[in-house]
């Protein structure tokens, strides 16, 4: 980990965009000490955090999701350029995976150091203290969050709270020691923020601090904590997320997907492409390379989902729109021939993602026979926390609470199901088949997104049953991993990127890296 202060970055605001751009200051001579002196400061220095996590070194591409190609819902290309995704997708990542690693170490690195900064020096400020804490329970929120992605993937790291030396080399904490910080920080935040930010979408406020806090408390249920107790806090948090009426499921699924900041959205980063801030996880990167569009771009094809994930889907509209079954291909007279995923005239023979194509309009522009334009930078917002995870965390956790799925446990899922076209859940379940029920409506809701589905399998240490329905067209898996429990029980964690056990050379690499 390269520990130093990070130099504060000056925001310059994007008219309209509601996102940021900042500059670095390539003097570097404002110190904290200097800098923290108005609510302007405050805000300038918030903004560098979120800008931290919303960039191409951190969650603005599929490079985010390296680790959680392990997932049955994610799967990519046996050649082309994709080496790292694909070393994953077959439980073989290394500690180097073609670079991708560093994006998904670094971002929350850098995220936290500036948020350590805000947290150290907030006080300071000449202004009133609910101004100061609605600026410093961003920065918690946003330093829980960032420790939360870290602890999920790697496993035991440093609990850093505070600016060091640029010298300093802490030891790993343990991943109980870092829940410890992650949930003190987020009861902080929620005393802290206010319950909305009218009119600043993107900014994290009191409810998406209870819904992130709801969703800690339900790993910390599972692996490898496995602290059961947390589901009934869980339950709690999501509960009064739902009672806040604060939030409500889009009705078309579809437009979840070609809209920003909707009545569903409860925490997502912003982008601009004319801020030179693009999102590219929509667009050109879920587009089959057998595409071209009119415009003569062709599709990335770094990510779709494995074939089994995609025929275990249940038929109902959200299905419709989550998955893309009909390959357009440019012919010469500039008219398009339609062929199903599965046809010997795609190279890949997979289905791909319907509802990362558009962005908000500026992805993938087509018709149902034609592909007018493709491009890879979109101003699409990156959903972190949709309101279908808060109905879906309450279902899980409050049954497991109660030790038996209760009547408000199924009034959530069966909001998530209705809406998806389904029909309401078999009334009377047993408590772990309801638990499991709720975890596939996870998986087919969430489908594809920023690696929700694979943390689930992590802490319920699924891997196993994922892989025995895993189809043989897939990327190989060695049987040495496949068939041996304790080497795949290592594949739940991820290894440190090289660089950073190079410049901390008294770290052990997590076990089987």
């Amino acid at each position: 980990m390269k520990l130093r202060y990070i130099t504060l970055l000056l925001a310059l605001t994007i008219a309209g965009a509601g996102c940021q751009k900042l500059t670095e200051d390539p003097k570097g001579n404002l110190t904290p000490g200097t800098y923290f002196k108005t609510a302007s400061d405050l805000d300038a220095a918030v903004a560098s955090i979120y800008l931290q996590l919303a960039v191409d070194a951190a969650y603005a591409n599929i490079s985010n999701s390296t680790p959680c190609f392990g997932s049955d819902d994610l799967t990519t290309d046996p050649g082309l350029n994709k080496l790292g995704f694909r070393l994953f997708d077959q439980l073989n990542g290394n500690s180097d995976a073609d670079g991708r690693l560093n994006n998904v170490w670094q971002g929350p690195w850098t995220a936290i150091y500036q948020a350590n900064n805000v947290i150290a020096n907030y006080e300071k400020v000449d202004a009133a203290d609910d101004v100061k804490h609605a600026y410093a329970g961003q920065a918690f929120y946003l330093r829980a969050f960032s420790y939360y992605m870290l602890v999920r993937t790697f496993g035991p790291v440093p609990v850093i709270d505070k600016p060091l030396d640029v010298d300093a080399r802490p030891a790993r904490d343990s991943v109980s020691n870092v829940y410890n910080l992650i949930v003190s920080d987020l009861k902080t935040a929620i005393g802290f923020l206010p319950t909305s930010f009218p009119g600043a979408p993107g900014k994290a406020n009191q409810q998406a601090a209870k819904a992130l806090l709801a969703e800690v408390y339900l790993t910390m249920a599972g692996w490898p904590l496995k602290q059961t107790a947390n589901y009934a806090l869980a339950a709690e948090q999501s509960d009064a997320v739902i009672k806040s009426g604060q939030y409500t499921l889009v009705p078309d699924y579809a437009k979840v997907f070609t809209t920003n900041n909707n009545s569903e959205s409860i925490f997502s980063l912003q982008f601009n492409v004319a801020g030179g801030l693009p999102q590219r996880t929509f667009g050109s990167s879920c587009m089959p390379l057998d595409e071209v569009a009119l415009n003569g771009n062709s599709g990335w094809d770094d990510f779709y989902p494995e074939i089994n994930f995609y025929q275990a889907a249940p038929k109902c509209a959200r299905t419709d729109a989550t998955f893309y079954t009909t390959i357009k291909l440019l012919q010469p007279n500039k008219t398009f021939k339609l062929v199903p995923w599965s046809s010997t005239e795609t190279h890949a023979g997979h289905p791909y993602y319907k509802k990362f194509r558009s962005g908000v309009g500026d992805g993938i522009v087509e018709t149902d026979n034609s592909i007018i334009s493709a491009n890879p930078s979109t101003n699409k917002t990156l959903d972190i926390i949709r309101y279908p995870m808060v109905l879906l965390n309450y279902a899980e956790a409050s049954a497991m609470a109660a030790n038996a799925p209760t009547a408000e446990s199924y009034a959530a899922i069966n909001q998530v199901r209705r809406r998806a076209g389904l029909a309401d859940l078999t009334p009377g379940l047993a408590l772990n088949a309801f638990r499991d029920s709720v975890v596939q409506e996870r998986a087919y809701e969430f489908a594809g997104e920023f690696g929700i589905r694979w943390f689930d399998i992590v802490r319920l240490q699924l891997l196993p049953q994922i892989l025995a329905k895993r189809s043989n067209l897939e990327n190989p898996i060695n049987p040495a991993v496949a068939n041996n429990p304790a080497a795949l029980a290592q594949k739940y964690l991820t290894p440190i990127p090289t660089n950073e056990m190079l410049r901390n050379p008294q770290w052990q690499q997590n076990p089987g890296y």
